[in-house]
């Protein structure tokens, strides 16, 4: 997350092309590293660098022009109100959609299509649960299955909406069962599936104990008034006025 929670127009669409390194760049130690839980590699790896990798090339009769909404069986929200609910340019939610549309022809994603998403980009971990937990993220009417909509308002919080709104949606990650309160349960719940997902590729490595010690060292903090619970409020005014808990937070809210 950047200091003022933007990124620079037409970023999405930067490293569609780029190609993932080999299973012996890994081994012979030359350029390819680790995986860091950094921003710009996780949103480049994981759910933009998925849809826009399939994304076809727009043809010159500009037929995408209107989303083609007549190819799926869901039809999307038109270009103009995708625009003014998302920081999206018309020509990213026309690529994203492209994407999508290819990936997914029905125009719903369902939860087995994330847990294959990380599988692929988290080989070395098991993604399984972390996959689990950030669908029901995206899934805002709980019905197990994402329109594109829903799937494009949420990278548009995340990729270029401002800190609250970013850390208002790492709340609604962390609020497994949407009641509006966080427990020491649900954040070591996130917390383990991270580093389930990340398996030994974190750098530096990490102690089995680890997620158990940051998830004690947030709820000082952020509980304020000893409840054993943490409401939203508690938890952006923690991480705004904490820098800890800033940084810690940005690494764990940016694995998509």
């Amino acid at each position: 997350m950047q200091a003022d929670g933007k990124m620079a127009d037409g970023a999405l669409q930067s490293d569609v092309n780029a190609v993932e390194p080999g299973p012996d760049a890994q081994k012979d130690g030359s350029k390819w590293h680790k995986p860091r839980l950094s921003r710009r590699a996780l949103m480049k790896c994981c759910l933009v660098k998925w849809i826009l990798a399939s994304a076809a090339p727009q043809g010159p009769d500009g037929g995408d022009s209107d989303l083609e909404l007549s190819t799926v069986r869901h039809q999307p929200e038109g270009l103009e109100q995708l625009q003014a609910q998302t920081k999206f340019t018309r020509k990213e939610l026309q690529s994203l959609y492209r994407g999508f549309k290819n990936e997914c022809p029905c125009g719903l994603v369902d939860e087995e299509t994330f847990k294959s998403i990380y599988s692929q980009f988290f080989p070395q971990g098991d993604a399984t649960t972390y996959a689990h937990f950030l669908f029901n993220a995206f899934d805002a009417d709980r019905n197990g299955s994402i329109r594109f909509e829903d799937f494009v308002i949420g990278l548009s919080v995340l990729l270029r909406g401002s800190v609250t709104e970013k850390l208002s949606w790492a709340f609604n990650l962390y609020d497994i069962n949407k009641d509006g309160y966080i427990t020491k349960e649900e954040m070591l719940a996130i917390m383990k599936s991270i580093y389930d997902m990340m398996g030994q590729h974190t750098s530096p490595s990490v102690r089995d104990e680890a997620p158990v010690e940051h998830v004690e060292k947030f709820f000082q903090k952020m509980d304020r008034n000893r409840d054993g619970v943490v409401t939203i409020e508690e938890f952006i005014e923690s991480c705004r006025k904490d820098e800890n808990i800033m940084n810690s937070m940005q690494l764990f809210e940016n694995v998509i």
